[in-house]
């Protein structure tokens, strides 16, 4: 499985012990940044994953900033992009499982590494339950975002 990740600065250190971590667990993972501990601007980072996933260039991708807000509402901002903030493992898996979450949203400075990693396990291995009411829910998601959104990509 190929997977994205970025942080900005606030969550560089989580990023680059998650992608080492990913890699050694055999994922093919695109680093997309920050690439140091500067300060760089979240919007940037979280936009570049979220058109990275509108270019199919993968199927999940995984953000890091200070408390994964601010990145959640950037990435939110893109069509076919759903971006959930997940502190805790039932969220990281349930977010997938009933909503068909393609972004996970950390927070450095909320949570635990060990915890981080538990919660990335959970989000990778899950996969979208397309029973009915979730496909119901799923399509109405989509229809709000075809009245909302645009296509175009920053």
């Amino acid at each position: 499985m190929k997977i994205i990740i970025a942080s900005d600065h606030a969550g560089f250190h989580y990023k680059t012990l998650l992608l080492k971590e990913l890699r050694e667990k055999g994922y093919d993972v695109i680093d997309l940044g920050a690439f140091n501990e500067e300060p760089s601007d979240y919007p940037d980072h979280a936009a570049n994953v979220a058109n990275a996933l509108h270019n199919n260039e993968s199927e999940k991708a995984i953000i890091i900033c200070g408390s994964g807000v601010g990145v959640s509402v950037v990435a939110n901002k893109f069509k076919g992009i759903r971006a959930g903030v997940c502190h805790d493992t039932y969220s990281a898996h349930q977010c997938v499982e009933h909503d068909n979450v393609n972004v996970l949203c950390l927070g450095q400075r909320v949570i635990g590494f060990e915890l981080a990693l538990e919660i990335v396990d959970a989000f990778i291995n899950a996969q979208f339950n397309n029973i009915s009411r979730y496909q119901r829910r799923l399509e109405k998601v989509f229809a709000i975002e075809n009245r909302n959104l645009k296509e175009e990509t920053i």
